[in-house]
C-alpha cells in the first residue's frame, strides 16, 4: 500500500540519533533473498532465516539450526536484529497484564503490553513511535514529547518478544493492536511493513483480520487505509462529538475537523466493507454528559461502526479524572439508544500505570 509520510508536528523535537541499522525484521522476504544473492548463497535460505525467526521465534539468529555456521554469523553482522532490551518489567491482573518498557540502541524508550484474557485471546499492544508529538490533553505519552519514528524492525521486535514468552506457555498469540506509544499513521511505511511481515504465510502467517490500527485522525492516510491489500482493522480516536470540544482535547483536529475526519471514516466502511472503530476516552466533567452522548450517538447514526468507551486512566499529575459508574453507564445507554453499538473497555493494568506513557515518564523521572 503506497502512503504518504507525514512529519508529526512537535515543538523542538529532534529526533535523538540517526535511524537505527537495518535489521533483519526490517526487510520483506523478497529483500531477504536480494541479500541472499548479493552475498552468493541460495535464495532458499532465505526462507530458512525468515522461518528461524517468525516462525520458530529465535531470539538469536545464530540459533537457526537449518543454517550453516558462517552464514549465522554473516547474517547476524549484516542484518542484526534490533537492538531492543526490556529495562522494566510490570505484571498486574493476577499475571495476565504483563506491561514491558524496552529500551533502544539511542536511549530511547517505549512501552508495549500483553494482555491475557480467559477465552484463550492474547493480545499485543504495540508502539509505533518513541513518544508522539499529537498533544492529546488526556494522553500521558504526549507529556513524555516526541523522540521519533520507530522502524518496522522495532515495531516487529516488540511483537515477537511477547510471543516467545506465550510460546513457553503452550500458548500463541491471537490479536495486535497499534495503539500503545504514538501514532501509527504518522509513520504509516514502518507500520505498513511490520504488518506485511507479520502477515507473510511462510512466516508468522499472522491474521490481517486480527490487527488493527488506531489513528488520531489523519484523514488523508485514512483513505489509502481503504484501499490496502489487507484487511487490517481501523479504530479512530474521537474522544469528542464537536469540534470545539475535540480541537480543546486533540490538537489533530484543527487540521482535519470531525465532519472531514467522519466523512473519512464511511467511505473508508463503504470501500472496504469492513466496520471501523471509534475509541472514546470518558473524562469527567468534560465529555462524558448525556448531552454529548446524543450528538455523538447523531454523528454516527448510521455507519458499520462500534464505539468503545475507556473510561480515563488516572495519570499522575492531570487534573483529568474518569466520570463515575453512574455517568459512564446513562453514557453508554445514550449511545445505544441512538442504534449504535457501544460498550465499555475493561481496564487492564491500572495498578501497573498501564496508560501508554505512564512507565515512560516515571522512568525517565527515576533514571
Amino acid at each position: 500500500m503506497e502512503m504518504i509520510q507525514l512529519t508529526p508536528r512537535s515543538e523542538g523535537a529532534t529526533p535523538r540519533s540517526p535511524k537505527p541499522p537495518t535489521s533483519v525484521l526490517d526487510v520483506s522476504l523478497e529483500e531477504l533473498r536480494t541479500w541472499c544473492r548479493e552475498h552468493d548463497e541460495p535464495e532458499y535460505r532465505a526462507t530458512q532465516i525468515w522461518k528461524g525467526v517468525y516462525a520458530d521465534l529465535c531470539e538469536d539468529m545464530r540459533d537457526i539450526s537449518t543454517l550453516p555456521a558462517e552464514l549465522r554469523a554473516r547474517i547476524t553482522d549484516g542484518l542484526p536484529m534490533p537492538h531492543i532490551a526490556p529495562l522494566h518489567t510490570w505484571k498486574a491482573d493476577g499475571g495476565a497484564t504483563h506491561k514491558v518498557l524496552f529500551g533502544l540502541h539511542d536511549g530511547t524508550a517505549v512501552e508495549s503490553v500483553l494482555m491475557r484474557y480467559e477465552d484463550g485471546r492474547a493480545t499485543v499492544c504495540v508502539s509505533s513511535q518513541a513518544g508522539c508529538a499529537m498533544g492529546c490533553v488526556f494522553c500521558a505519552t504526549g507529556l513524555g514529547g516526541f523522540d521519533r519514528n520507530l522502524s518496522a524492525g522495532e515495531i516487529v521486535a516488540q511483537i515477537l518478544y511477547f510471543a516467545r514468552d506465550l510460546k513457553q506457555e503452550g500458548r500463541r498469540l491471537t490479536n495486535v493492536v497499534y495503539m500503545g506509544m504514538g501514532e501509527p499513521l504518522a509513520n504509516p511505511r514502518a507500520v505498513w511493513r511490520s504488518i506485511e511481515n507479520l502477515h507473510e504465510p511462510k512466516g508468522m502467517r499472522f491474521s490481517a483480520r486480527r490487527i488493527t490500527v488506531s489513528t488520531v485522525g489523519i484523514v488523508p492516510q485514512i483513505h489509502r487505509f481503504a484501499e490496502a491489500d489487507l484487511p487490517v482493522n481501523l479504530a479512530i480516536s474521537l474522544h469528542a462529538p464537536t469540534d470545539e470540544l475535540r480541537g480543546a482535547l486533540m490538537p489533530v483536529n484543527h487540521r482535519w475537523p470531525i465532519h472531514e475526519l467522519v466523512d473519512a471514516a464511511r467511505a473508508y466502511t463503504e470501500r472496504s466493507g469492513r466496520r471501523i472503530s471509534f475509541e472514546y476516552a470518558l473524562i469527567a466533567d468534560s465529555n462524558s454528559s448525556v448531552e454529548h452522548a446524543r450528538a455523538l450517538g447523531s454523528l454516527l447514526h448510521g455507519m458499520l461502526c462500534h464505539v468503545n468507551l475507556i473510561p480515563l486512566n488516572n495519570v499522575p499529575g492531570s487534573p483529568l479524572k474518569p466520570p463515575t459508574p453512574e455517568a459512564i453507564r446513562a453514557f453508554q445507554d445514550t449511545v445505544l439508544a441512538a442504534g449504535v453499538p457501544c460498550t465499555v473497555r475493561l481496564e487492564r493494568g491500572a495498578d501497573i500505570l498501564a496508560a501508554c506513557g505512564q512507565l515512560r515518564i516515571e522512568h525517565a523521572q527515576t533514571a
